[in-house]
């Protein structure tokens, strides 16, 4: 699966495409090029050659090819389900916590995900990237709120820009005193990681301040050889990175799959960080599960893993009111009146304890 065959020559964009590659069943074309119309489709040789053709439910084809299921809008998805909108002072800054903005400067991605909570800001008809007009704007704005301590540039995925560009950016993002922290998200490693080149990894070093990188992929198949070996790339150079991942119904949604993943992160150095409820953005409730199962598969990734290996689970609260952990409770309060407090705590297998002990 780690080697690309011939056929998989360029990215596939357009349903037909998908359709004469065995990606795809002919008889869906017509849904196919309806959902094309509205959402962006983007596959890469890389992700491509992970798909299993055979498989109905592959978990790769889940997250890449295009379903009729995302034209089905159901009550409560929005256009910008966690509220972007509400908190950009500026055209592509988005001031949700004071001390850290995001810096929205690209619109494209190597890959379209199916599940994207900003899939109506990209694709048919949308902008590419910010303006330089825009750009000068969203630098001002960071110069002038001395409480940033923090830019994460996404979009889109920021690793689509080429070295040169992406160079100058850290280097006027550095040049403001009060940013210390430039984090990257990204999904290129995973989805063409020869992008990830010497003169890319050289771009995200600048002096005057201290880059990380998060890290996006669902499923363990998606960290292949070369997929490994570009993230190696940059934590040898000095990189630290961080995981995103997704909880996605068919994709990752059981113990032994998030097990797997969260091992194969920590093995390739890359420490979990947020596993994220799936957000209300229009046609995708076919990939959203519910809380109360990932609250259970927290629990069952908590007895089975090293705590190197345990995501925080969090939800993108809708209307900009930013994440919450919302992950299972371990430790209720027991407390009778006149006698010490005492906690009911649950162990990861599932058993009840009190703390203190009783005498």
């Amino acid at each position: 699966m780690n080697r690309i065959d011939p056929k998989w020559a360029a990215t596939l964009r357009q349903p037909a495409e998908l359709i004469d590659h065995g990606l795809a069943p002919a008889s869906q074309l017509a849904d196919l090029e309806r959902v094309a119309a509205r959402y962006a489709i983007a596959v890469t040789p890389e992700i491509a050659a992970l798909i299993d053709p055979d498989d109905p439910g592959d978990p790769i084809a889940r997250q890449f090819i295009p379903n009729a299921l995302e034209l089905v809008r159901e009550a409560g998805e929005h256009a910008d389900p966690i509220g972007d909108d509400a908190h950009s002072p500026v055209a592509g800054i988005v001031h949700r916590y004071p001390d850290r903005v995001l810096f929205k400067l690209v619109h494209v991605c190597a890959v379209y995900c199916r599940f994207c909570f900003r899939r109506e800001m990209v694709g048919p008809g949308k902008a590419s990237a910010l303006s330089q007009g825009a750009y000068d704007n969203a630098l001002a704005y960071i110069r002038a709120h001395t409480e940033i301590w923090e830019v994460i540039l996404t979009g889109g995925d920021p690793l689509m820009l080429s070295p040169r560009r992406l160079a100058e950016i850290m280097a006027d993002l550095a040049a403001i005193d009060h940013v210390k922290i430039i984090r990257i998200h990204t999904r290129v490693p995973v989805a063409e990681p020869s992008r990830i080149s010497e003169a890319m990894i050289a771009a995200l070093k600048v002096e005057g301040a201290t880059t990380w990188v998060a890290l996006h992929a669902n499923h363990p198949r998606e960290l292949t050889a070369t997929a490994r070996a570009a993230c190696a790339g940059m934590i040898d150079a000095g990189i630290p990175l961080v995981s995103q991942s997704v909880l996605l119904r068919g994709v990752n949604d059981n113990a032994a799959t998030l097990e797997a993943l969260m091992r194969a992160f920590v093995e390739c150095r890359i420490k979990p960080y947020y596993l994220h409820h799936g957000d209300l953005a229009p046609g995708t409730a076919h990939l959203r599960t519910t809380l109360e199962h990932g609250q259970d598969l927290m629990r069952s990734l908590r007895g089975r893993v090293s705590g190197l290996c345990q995501p925080e689970y969090v939800l993108d609260i809708p209307g900009g009111h930013g994440k919450a952990p919302v992950g299972p409770g371990y430790l209720s309060q027991e407390r009778e009146p006149g006698q010490e407090t005492r906690y009911r705590i649950v162990d990861y297998c599932g058993d009840f304890h009190i703390y203190p002990p009783e005498p």
